[in-house]
């Protein structure tokens, strides 16, 4: 459900659960399969390739609904847009 926003646009992303996670530079933050929030070092050209460790920042438990994308936005919120797909 896309919505109109304050300067007449489209609503872009919604904020499904206020977290305030504070982000270190170096880790890629996202939303884990159990709707937990959780970071991965980030590898930067030349270093250690393969999987990286991930760790579990802040236990949320939110629901994902399927056609939603997940992510962590500017505030350290948990967000989520809706999926464009067959475009």
């Amino acid at each position: 459900m896309l919505t109109k926003n304050y300067k007449g646009g489209i609503k872009m992303a919604e904020k499904v659960a206020k977290v305030g996670v504070k982000k270190d530079d170096g880790y890629l933050y996202f939303v884990t399969k159990k709707g937990d929030v959780g970071r991965a070092k980030m590898v930067r050209g030349g270093k250690r390739k393969g999987k990286q460790k991930q760790q579990v920042v802040a236990k949320v438990g939110v629901k994902k609904a399927k056609g939603y994308l997940y992510f962590i936005d500017k505030k350290g919120d948990v967000s989520r847009a809706k999926m464009a797909r067959g475009r």
